[in-house]
């Protein structure tokens, strides 16, 4: 080999060496609270506030990061609480999507993080009234079923849903599909709700001339007609929003079905399942704890009408957004309650790290 070949190849190597050397990565950010809304309207800061404003300018989320295969392109975060929080986009597949990608983002270490998601939902009148705020115990899926037309349905049916490979409403056994595999319903940790609600149940939600104007009409119905409070109650989340008391009467039945007739509905909602199987998925993957999540609603709206108003009327009135006279308080709400759960765990993470709230 001569002197100008042999100096090829040593310069070959060291070309070689330095290309699949390790790349140094930075040490993955700890993340101790991570708190999920679905949307926000306009800009995160200074207009008119969605779910995540309140949380970026008050807890306050003050660092932005980029946050790729998120619908909402960027996530912003506390340094000293070691809070992230995000705005999945609204709808199961854009949480799905941003909780995934969320988890396998190797900028973070997410398993010891706790997940709060916050957002807004329509409340059933017989068992809560708008301006609430409603922790989980469970999670009922309203989006997958067999469902016969209304008018195809036989007379002696209370609506036309039954469950994916069951061919009556309220079959006994359920059909085993879905059922053992958490799709259906899910149940998030006992401990850690009861102390969530705990620690909250307490704190005072306002009252205003708007809200109470929004539930006058309600007559007969005593739930809806109460103030604000902080409530335990059971989300049921489906793609379609839906509105009336028919369906409504199916969306109580649903849930009974699904809880054995241990469960009430309160609130209706669009991403919970997904965020429930997101993190279930990712739990099994080691990249998140699952029974760390928390699902706070917060009520916008009434998802039946008054006496005296038909479903078309309702839905009308909230396709053009006059139908939402609990949407600010609602937002409010979601941060009066759910950043006093956040900042317990992020300022005690040293009580909190390794033994989450209740297990104890």
């Amino acid at each position: 080999m001569n002197r100008l070949t042999a100096l090829c190849a040593s310069s070959l190597l060291a070309c070689a060496a330095f290309v699949y050397a390790p790349i140094a990565r930075a040490a993955p950010l700890p993340i101790r609270v991570v708190v999920v809304t679905t949307f926000e309207i306009g800009r995160d800061t200074g207009d008119t506030a969605g779910e995540y404003q309140n949380w970026v300018e008050k807890l306050p989320l003050g660092q932005t990061i980029p946050a790729p295969g998120t619908d909402h392109d960027v996530m912003h975060y506390n340094p000293d609480l070691h809070v992230l929080g995000i705005a999945s986009g609204e709808g199961p597949e854009h949480m799905a999507s941003a909780i995934t990608a969320l988890a396998l983002d190797p900028r973070f270490d997410l398993r010891h993080a706790y997940f709060v998601l916050a957002g807004i939902a329509g409340v059933d009148p017989n068992t809560g009234t708008i301006g609430s705020a409603v922790w989980a115990p469970r999670v009922v899926n309203g989006g997958l079923s067999h469902l016969i037309d209304p008018r195809e349905i036989p007379s002696s049916w209370p609506d036309g849903f039954t469950p994916v490979q069951g061919s009556t409403p309220d079959e006994m056994p359920r059909p085993p599909l879905h059922s053992g595999m958490g799709d259906m319903e899910y149940t998030l940790d006992p401990p850690l709700v009861h102390w969530a609600y705990g620690l909250t149940k307490e704190v005072a939600l306002p009252d205003n001339a708007g809200l109470q104007a929004a539930r006058a009409p309600y007559r007969g119905y005593a739930a809806a007609l109460k103030p604000p409070s902080v409530m335990l109650g059971i989300t049921i989340s489906g793609e379609t929003f839906w509105v009336g008391a028919k369906m409504n009467r199916w969306a109580e039945r649903w849930v009974q079905y699904w809880t054995d007739n241990q469960g009430t509905l309160v609130t209706t909602a669009e991403e919970d399942v997904a965020f429930c199987q997101a993190l279930a998925l990712q739990g099994k993957a080691g990249q998140v704890d699952p029974k760390r999540a928390l699902i706070l609603r917060t009520t916008s709206n009434f998802d039946m009408p008054p006496p005296g108003k038909s479903a078309a009327q309702l839905l009308a009135d909230e396709a053009h957004e006059t139908g939402f006279s609990g949407f600010p308080a609602s937002v409010d709400a979601a941060y009066t309650v759910g950043s006093v759960v956040v900042k317990e765990l992020a300022t005690h993470w040293n009580r909190y790290e390794k033994t989450p709230p209740g297990a104890d």
